[in-house]
């Protein structure tokens, strides 16, 4: 059936020229190694068939997650050679990251072309946050938000590179058509990264809610050095036939002509049926795995691998199609200047400068002041977990685009602290909803839900079950907007319940902010009482940026003995809480006469502060971070330099910990003003906490222990 489709002859030319343009930026590349290999780069030689047949058929509405290996994907949706080439050089005009990251590392929010939030370079990676995009698409769709909302994109006038690629016959009317139609996610692998893990959470959930996705799988036999039956029992096309809802096509994809009419069949159905597909290609490396790493050095299948090649088959197909000798050789050569002359013009472009390094770490925040009633007179008294959960109501009320989802969120359970009860049942399952026990998923989904213009806030059901979500939270979420150069800031929240309490045990008990605090690009917050988390919530779902919230579990409901104050009456629902302002929740005056000292400390320690200081409060000021990042640095070092003496409390053992750090600070910048060394208190240095009630009081910190400490340090 496919054999007997024919296509355009405009369509063949131009995706000939794309070949001959990115065949010939391999070529030059190497012709000129020494100069442009000074940053690692990959190519596509090999792979230029399918990724062009792809790309050709891509909208502005789409959205694209290429792999580091996809160059001719970047041309073939209207990407210069010059512009590939000032991130083959890290310049400051690389379109994508200002010279920030590697070649063929895209990330671009041009109006006339498919969108590319930012991927790492972690391979398969960008599986997940592709898959979010199609789950955002799906919610957008479900709930009638317009997908052109968020990007605005100018639909009735196609741009001039798609315009080549659509039949010379098609009305004005056709054309819009064309343009209005439902979009749709490609995310390229590489047939090796589907081994992974996080390969399984993402295909797994397209094909569980029937998302509208391609997975495009190219598949070259090797991983680096290792080749396929060494390092997978399937291909990808077989591997997804495990997927129910996932159908599978395997084509040879270094023929053009078969891969641009197996796609357009694929990307028919997506687009009409909202549904996954993935397409496996066959297609042979034939340029070194990077420039660092040389084919020479380990292939043995060279000679069968060019005899592959997609160049003659794209040639002779050309020729087959009635261009003449003379017409090929024009493309050809046409393409060769170009790209000589744009390697010229790069090289002589602008390095970014060192002030460069310093920008779009984050998106500005628009939320720098406290605002609303905190304690309106019409108010309760309510539990911490009620503090939150009313805020994310009032956040769902007021925006169609915020949607909660996590494990046990939706409308059974509510959480498992029922920190989400009834909320399911107040919006719906489509936007409050269950997710597998998938933490990689959870987390990086919110980069491709975020890109589609929603807010979601998410949930790890315990700290201890964050390890599975970091790889995307680092990766993915963290640096996006740096690496895009401000272009894709990811405006998510992560929820995460944490802390000790009631015998939680070893794998419901941990800490973890100190490796959460080492992951620079996301802000952190640690309230401690109702108040605080209701009002830093809303910051964060006003604030553009990444928020990890933790939330502790055993300030949740107040029953932990001396934990009373973290209830608190619920503040207005228009009460915002900025991140990076402390709160000197126990203040007092300088004294001369008497020995001083401040307490800086957050969540659970706050309380253990509080209890420990009832007949002290004339000497010990205390201070709750409130956010862990942004960190209210003035606040801390004017109290220390105030009371000459200074104890940090955390929950975390200390050693090698976000506390230690904090004291360093504090010693570094106040050593002058200092009385006594600044010192730390928090659980034991032992690997988990236990389950055995004397066990965990005797590891974790208490009002007690926290008391002598104080005592101590007065007495210094």
């Amino acid at each position: 059936m496919l054999a007997e489709k024919t296509i355009a002859k405009e369509v063949l030319k131009k995706a000939f020229s794309t070949l001959c343009t990115a065949k010939s930026m391999t070529e030059l590349y190497e012709e000129n190694f020494k100069t442009v290999s000074k940053y690692v780069h990959a190519t596509s030689r090999g792979h230029e068939a399918i990724q062009i047949a792809v790309a050709m058929q891509l909208l502005p509405q789409d959205y694209a997650f290429p792999y580091y290996r996809d160059d001719s994907m970047l041309l073939g949706i209207g990407m210069k050679p010059y512009d590939l080439m000032l991130q083959l050089l890290a310049k400051k005009n690389d379109p994508f990251s200002g010279g920030r990251t590697y070649y063929s590392h895209p990330s671009l929010r041009d109006d006339d072309k498919p969108k590319i939030p930012h991927q790492s370079s972690a391979t398969g990676m960008q599986a997940i946050p592709a898959t979010g995009v199609a789950l955002g698409m799906q919610y957008k769709e479900l709930v009638g938000i317009d997908h052109n909302e968020f990007h605005k994109v100018e639909i009735s006038k196609p741009s001039m590179m798609e315009s080549e690629i659509l039949k010379p016959s098609m009305t004005e009317s056709e054309i819009n058509k064309q343009h209005m139609a439902a979009p749709l996610v490609v995310c390229s692998l590489g047939d090796a990264s589907v081994t992974e893990g996080e390969i399984a959470e993402a295909f797994q959930m397209a094909a569980l809610k029937q998302l509208p996705i391609l997975y495009l799988v190219q598949d070259n036999g090797w991983d680096i050095s290792a080749n396929e039956a060494e390092t997978r029992a399937q291909s990808a096309y077989e591997y997804a036939a495990g997927f129910h809802g996932l159908d599978a096509i395997t084509i040879d994809g270094a023929n053009f002509t078969e891969s641009y009419i197996a796609v357009q069949e694929a990307i028919r159905i997506i687009r009409e049926e909202r549904r996954p597909i993935l397409v496996h290609a066959k297609v042979p490396l034939l340029n070194h795995h990077t420039s660092g790493v040389r084919m020479e050095w380990y292939r043995d299948d060279l000679e069968e691998a060019r005899s592959r090649d997609p160049y003659p088959v794209l040639r002779n197909q050309l020729l087959e199609a009635g261009f003449t000798e003379d017409e090929v050789n024009n493309i050809e050569t046409e393409a060769k200047e170009i790209v000589v002359q744009d390697l010229q013009e790069a090289m002589k472009a602008e390095d970014p400068k060192p002030e460069d390094l310093f920008t779009n770490d984050f998106a500005p925040t628009p939320i720098t002041e406290e605002t609303g009633e905190r304690s309106p007179k019409d108010k309760e008294e309510v539990v911490m977990v009620d503090c939150a959960l009313f805020a994310v109501e009032e956040l769902m009320r007021k925006h169609k685009e915020c949607l909660l989802y996590g494990q046990d969120v939706g409308g059974r359970l509510g959480g498992v602290f029922r920190e989400a009860a009834t909320l399911a049942q107040k919006f719906g399952d489509e936007r409050v909803f269950n997710t597998p026990i998938q933490e990689a998923f959870i987390v990086g989904s919110t980069v491709g839900m975020s890109a589609v213009g929603l807010k979601p806030i998410v949930e790890v059901q315990f700290a201890d079950y964050i390890w599975p979500g970091l790889n995307q939270l680092f990766t993915e979420v963290s640096r996006s907007c740096y690496l895009s150069n401000g272009k894709w800031p990811v405006s998510m929240i992560l929820r995460v319940p944490i802390g000790a309490y009631g015998s939680g045990g070893p794998y419901h008990s941990s800490s973890v902010e100190s490796v959460v605090t080492n992951i620079r690009g996301i802000k952190i917050a640690y309230p401690s009482n109702g108040a605080d988390l209701k009002g830093l919530m809303k910051a964060a779902y006003y604030d553009p940026n990444p928020v990890v919230i933790l939330e502790h579990k055993g300030l949740y409901w107040s029953k932990v003995k001396g934990t009373e104050a973290a209830r608190t009456i619920e503040p207005a629902e228009d009460y915002i809480l900025p991140f990076g302002k402390a709160n000197i929740v126990q203040q007092i005056w300088p004294q001369e006469e008497k020995e001083t000292m401040t307490v800086v400390t957050y969540g659970m320690g706050v309380h253990w502060a509080l209890n420990a200081t009832k007949d002290l409060k004339d000497v010990v000021e205390i201070i709750d971070l409130r956010t862990l990042y942004p960190l209210d640095e003035s606040t801390i070092m004017e109290s220390v330099k105030k009371t000459k003496k200074c104890l940090v409390v955390t929950e975390e053992p200390t050693n090698n910990s976000f506390a230690r750090a904090l004291s360093g600070k504090i010693q570094e910048e106040c050593f002058r003003y200092l009385d006594a060394p600044v010192m730390t208190i928090g659980s034991e240095n032992m690997p988990a906490i236990p389950l055995n009630s004397t066990l965990e009081q005797t590891m974790i910190p208490s009002t007690e222990k926290v008391r002598v400490k104080i005592e101590e340090l007065l007495r210094y």
